[in-house]
């Protein structure tokens, strides 16, 4: 069975929710692996609101693309609040969209790294402003694939949330 069949609602919801305020959206991905950009893609009507996405792994494609800052995401592996945030104001006019979405994580531990827990920080950007941002954490069921997922359709409910709210950013 497809996971993404069960975000179809969701999908709707979002697409609903966008189409009728003549917004759009991208994605900037990296833990998920592109899953965000598929579950987006496979929403009815997706070319109305979904403009793209692009899948960074490391520092150097999310340095070039998305104008991360390159200390930092040295000092972190990339994975920060920090990283999140600028990947999904980058992310936005990229793709000429509205709205950005980033995450970035590990779907699996990184015993050289000392990662045993698994998590992902994600951000929401508005028009090139933050608007929300957070930390999902996951438990490691010893299958990535299903890491994605989880991080994927917990992130679709994030948004859904996030584009019911007043405009407020958050601040930088």
């Amino acid at each position: 069975m497809d996971p993404f069949v069960s975000d179809t609602e969701l999908l709707r919801d979002i697409r609903q929710s966008l189409t009728s305020n003549q917004q759009t959206l991208a994605v900037a991905e990296s833990v998920t692996a592109g899953h965000l950009q598929v579950a987006l893609s496979l929403a009815e009507k997706a070319m109305d609101f979904f403009q793209g996405g692009i899948t960074t792994y490391n520092i150097g494609q999310k340095t070039k693309h998305l104008n991360i800052d390159p200390i930092h995401g040295q000092k972190c592996d990339c994975v920060s609040e920090k990283v999140a945030l600028e990947m999904a104001i980058a992310v936005g006019p990229l793709f000429s969209a509205d709205w950005g979405i980033a995450i970035t994580g590990y779907a699996s531990p990184v015993p050289e790294l000392g990662i045993t827990e698994l998590f992902a920080y994600y951000a929401f950007s508005f028009k090139g402003q933050p608007m929300s941002q957070g930390r999902l954490k996951a438990e490691d069921n010893g299958d990535p694939a299903a890491i994605r997922q989880y991080y994927t359709h917990e992130l679709l409910l994030l948004f859904k949330d996030a584009l019911h709210l007043p405009y407020s950013p958050v601040k930088k």
